[in-house]
């Protein structure tokens, strides 16, 4: 019992410390110039969740979702403290770390392209983790159909990193083509005319 509360504490401290250091590479990429949105039109046309656009990638913009990040953080970390200090309390009571982490990619409602990668929710993505991408019709058999006028007969981004994938919903053809057009030029394979070139 111990020895798995020890692994525990270590495990949890790994994660604390990527996790400080992931938003802190986000506050710092946030902080530059932004190839894509730089209009309030080009932010309309982009939305992590069907029902509203992204905001504006600034800090004052995104002031909310970046304070309650950092609220979950402070939490976290006090839960761990607790944990690692009180030899009373079991390895499983560090399981309480997954509450808050479950929807923490939903409190920065961001997508945003900068120099060197990528910004989505509260995670950087540089370009040379990107392998592919994929532009799915938001058409009747989606699943984001039917949420508003402006989301049915756009698409869903599809981007795949080496261990997850990220998405966004594009809702103007301009859009589309100008993600294309910058995720080809940095390397990402393009799955839609890979399928069109084998099927040829």
């Amino acid at each position: 019992m111990i020895r798995l509360k020890l692994f525990m504490i270590i495990f949890f401290f790994i994660i604390i410390v990527y996790l400080s250091f992931r938003f802190v590479q986000l506050l710092t990429k946030m902080n530059q110039q932004a190839i894509i949105p730089k209009t309030a039109e080009e932010m309309k046309s982009l939305r992590n969740f069907p029902q509203k656009p992204v905001d504006c990638p600034s800090y004052f913009n995104q002031k909310v979702g970046i304070i309650l990040y950092i609220l979950m953080l402070i939490f976290v970390i006090v839960i761990f403290v607790i944990g690692a200090l009180d030899k009373t309390i079991d390895w499983w009571y560090f399981f309480l770390f997954f509450l808050p982490l479950v929807h923490s990619d939903n409190l920065l409602n961001l997508f945003a392209v900068v120099d060197d990668g990528l910004i989505s929710g509260n995670r950087f993505v540089s370009w040379k983790k990107i392998k592919s991408f994929h532009f799915a019709p938001i058409d009747v058999n989606h699943r984001f159909y039917g949420y508003s006028k402006e989301v049915n007969g756009g698409y869903e981004l599809r981007i795949r990193v080496k261990y997850f994938s990220i998405s966004c919903i594009v809702t103007s053809k301009e859009m589309k083509e100008k993600l294309a057009e910058i995720l080809s030029e940095h390397g990402a394979m393009n799955e839609t005319r890979s399928e069109l070139e084998d099927v040829r």
